[in-house]
């Protein structure tokens, strides 16, 4: 059963990112260079690019680099907490900004919705002991922090934002650094909450065991 939901989960998850690679190359405004590094500046699109991998890495049971990394302790619960943050700040902050239709739509809904619900279930029924080491996990705090970095220092060079909520020439540093601060906060409650929670289902298995 654990092997076909893997299964599942590396289909659902590819096929959602190169449809948007797609629709983002056939729609782009920009030349192909600089198209494919936006597409790659989305912590949706990288953080599901760990989920794709995560998964057929699992599937698979690819122990070799850079593939053995998604076995660390840690892993599943910081990657499940990222892909859970981004649903969260697509449904609170970016569901109203456009109103996508067609395949568009279909991909924004994978990406964003239905492959965090997703690995949240996975991450539910799968979890082990191993995925609650609380160290290896904070490790994973370094992600977010490179990504916005990245994004920063190339906005401040090329003048584009993947977000409007860390858009600096429309909303100010003060502002982008205000929403940075809220999101670190959620991502540290997220992974606080899914510490907690792992602890109570491993405990239940214990005493069913």
């Amino acid at each position: 059963m654990k092997g076909k939901l893997e299964t599942i989960g590396l289909c659902v998850g590819w096929f959602a990112l190169i449809m948007q690679f797609f629709l983002m190359f056939q729609n782009r405004q920009t030349a192909i260079p600089e198209m494919i590094i936006r597409f790659f500046s989305f912590f949706t699109i990288l953080t599901n690019i760990l989920v794709a991998l995560y998964f057929t890495a699992s599937a698979f049971k690819l122990k070799i680099v850079p593939f053995k990394w998604f076995f660390s302790k840690g892993t599943l619960t910081a990657i499940t907490a990222f892909i859970l943050i981004v649903g969260l700040v697509y449904q609170i902050a970016l569901r109203g900004v456009w109103q996508p239709t067609g395949l568009q739509y279909i991909v924004d809904e994978l990406l964003h919705s239905i492959i965090p619900l997703y690995v949240f279930i996975y991450w539910y029924f799968n979890v082990s002991k191993n995925d609650l080491q609380i160290k290896p996990i904070f490790r994973w705090l370094l992600y977010p922090v490179l990504f916005i970095i990245f994004i920063l220092v190339r906005g401040y060079f090329s003048g584009f934002y993947p977000y409007p909520f860390l858009d600096v020439l429309k909303i100010g540093y003060e502002k982008t650094f205000l929403n940075i601060g809220f999101i670190f906060i959620t991502t540290l409650t997220m992974l606080t909450i899914l510490l907690l929670v792992g602890k109570t289902i491993i405990k239940k298995q214990t005493k069913t065991q």
